[in-house]
This record gives C-alpha cells, structure tokens and sequence, in this order.
C-alpha cells in the first residue's frame, strides 16, 4: 500500500488494521551491532498505550511487542527488524452500524472514495491504534541515536483545548497522564476532561518536542530539507494538523532584528529558527510543535450521509479517546527520532568523509 512507508536509509513500514489479529512494522536500515530486545522497546509503547488513566480510550490493549527477525543473540544483524504487536481486546460489534454510513470528521468517506471498500471496525487502517508501530520502531531509533551521538528526546503537552500548560518542570512530565511539565494545572485538565467525557464530546491538543544534542549539518538543500521532512513526518500522524517549527507562525509578527538568530563565541543567543538553518541542522535543538484537532469519534449525534447519499444520524460509540493528544507525546517524540535517525545515515553514506576542525561556536 503506497504511503506505509517511512524514510529513505533507516525505513519503516507500518501495516495492519485497528480490529485485525495484529499490528506491526519492518524497519529495514538499522546498523548492526546494536543490542536490542523487547526491553528496549516495550517502555516507549507502555507511554502511548490504551486504557492507562479515565481520560483515554478504556481498549486494554498490553501493546506487548515481538521481535521476529533481525536480531541474533541481542544484537541486530543489519537485516529487516520485524516487530509484531498483537490485538487482544477488539470489539467490533461497535462499529456495525457504520458499513454504509460516514462519521464526521473520520476517514470513513474518504478511504470508500478511494478503494471503493473498508474496514469500519475502529476505523480500520485509518485507527490512532496504527501509530504503535511507529512507537516500537522509534524507540530503536532513540537507542541508536543515544549510543552514538548522544541524542535525546523530550516531549509535553502545552494545550489541551482551550487551556494553555505553562512549561514548569520537565521531571513532572512522566507523573501525570497529561504528559504536562506542570503538576499545578493536572487537576483543572483532569476536571476538564471529566466534563467532556460527560458532554460526549472532545476537545484538540498542542504538544511540543524536542531533540537535543542533534549533530550539526543534518538534511538536505531544497526538497529534503531537515525541517520539511520533520513536517512531513508529524502530518502523517492521525488528527495533527499544524506544525510548527522554531517561532513558526509567531515569526509572523517577529522583526528580522528579532528573528534572525545572531552567533557569538559561546554559542547561538537564541533559538527561532529551531535548530535548522537552509534545511540543515545548526547543532542546536530541534524544536516543533503540532495541533492536534479534536477526536472525530464522538457520542454526540452528528448529521451524515450513506452510501446512497441520503440523509441520516452518526452517533459513534465504542471507546475513544476524548482527546488523542493526550497519549499523542511519545508518538511525536518517535516521529522526530525516526526523521533524525534517517538524516543521521543519510549523512554518514554521503559526507562520512568531511573533515571540519573544531566547531567555532559550541554545539555548532
């Protein structure tokens, strides 16, 4: 199926279905020599996965994932890593009402245009759930890019609907089911999400990540350009649909005095441009940000249509997030670490030669 596939020397490609008997990704590209198990991966997909607090999707998914090929004795062999998760709590029944009509906002209609036949169950291969893949094959990339250039990541949730998240304390960020830096604004989110539930209704999400310790000199001129690549990546995440850069919409109403970010003997003063000039990573941090809308499955009767194009009511039920940003952080993190990742070999193959003396400023 074109468009399953990420990356051009580190590549993963994504199938399976929500209600299918399993999920799963085959990362071609990985080096070998890198010691690698379930344990590695298993924490990163336990971050995004189902039914962990009252504020997400109630499927108890164990998200237990498989190494089937790649890996001998707890190193890769530099052949296709193939990794399996197993559906164990469908319940498709919940979506037998949706074969010949169209949910608001959800890809029903536009994938019965497309193919001319779907799968309704959970919506199929258009499900949030497809993202857990692409978790387990980000956190082989974040051990990769750690062990050999010290690579990190870090990621938040800024908004949830209407309220804003003041960045307080990264160490908070794992304590609360928000992913949010702030432990003081977890009871008036949690309060928030309770009412929605209640309402039927769902609510969008802005989360920011970070790269840090990233090498300088990362992309490429023109239409492989670090940041657009980094833009094509998070737009292929289910519901995201805004990415920033750096500033970017708030350099709009930025002077060039402000926005161009000066260098100095110690350093860049400032960051706008986050961590890519020219399509190129500077040393610095890469900083995105994306939007999230809100959930599409709702109980709230909405107006639509069926497959003969009369008119008819959609109330969606089933368990569903009333916001999927909320689990939506690690999933952005392994995203960017998957586009750095990629970068990173592309790099190696092409200018593994280049010899620079020492960098005139630090983390350039």
């Amino acid at each position: 199926m074109p468009g399953s596939t990420l990356g051009e020397l580190f590549r993963v490609t994504n199938f399976g279905e929500s209600h299918g008997p399993a999920i799963g990704c085959v990362i071609d590209g990985c080096t070998p020599g890198l010691a690698l198990s379930e344990a590695d991966i298993q924490p990163e997909l336990d971050r995004r996965r189902p039914g962990t607090s009252r504020h997400v999707t109630q499927r108890n998914e164990a998200d237990a994932v498989e190494i089937l090929s790649g890996v001998y004795e707890g190193r890769t062999t530099g052949t296709p890593i193939a990794l399996l998760i197993r559906n164990t709590d469908q319940r498709s029944k919940d979506y037998g009402n949706l074969l010949d009509t169209f949910r608001p906002g959800h890809a029903d209609y536009t994938y019965w245009r497309k193919f001319g036949h779907r799968d309704p169950r959970g919506g199929g291969r258009s499900s949030a759930r497809l993202t857990a893949p692409t978790v387990a094959a980000g956190a082989v990339a974040k051990k990769w890019l750690k062990e050999r250039h010290g690579v990190s990541f870090a990621g938040w949730m800024s908004q949830l609907g209407e309220i804003a998240i003041p960045f307080v304390d990264e160490a908070e960020i794992p304590n609360n089911p928000f992913f949010a830096p702030n432990a003081a604004v977890v009871p008036q989110l949690e309060a928030y999400m309770d009412a929605l539930r209640k309402a039927g209704d769902s609510c969008g999400a802005r989360i920011e990540v970070r790269a840090r310790g990233v090498p300088a000199g990362l992309g490429e001129p023109l239409y492989d350009r670090l940041d657009a690549d980094i833009a094509y990546a998070m737009m292929g995440l289910n519901a995201v649909k805004g990415v920033e850069i750096g500033a970017g919409f708030g350099c709009v109403t930025q002077r060039g005095s402000e926005h161009g970010d000066e260098l100095t003997p110690e350093g860049f003063a400032s960051n706008h441009a986050g961590g890519v000039l020219g399509g190129i990573s500077t040393g610095q941090d890469l900083v995105v940000s994306i939007a999230i809308k809100p959930t599409s499955s709702i109980r709230t009767p909405r107006r639509s249509v069926d497959r003969a194009g009369a008119p008819t009511t959609v109330e969606t039920h089933g368990r569903h997030d009333p916001c999927v940003g909320i689990r939506a952080t690690p999933i952005a993190e392994a995203l960017l670490a998957l586009v750095v990742m990629d970068h990173v070999l592309r790099q190696r193959a092409q200018n593994a030669d280049v010899s620079l003396p020492v960098p005139p400023i630090p983390g350039g």
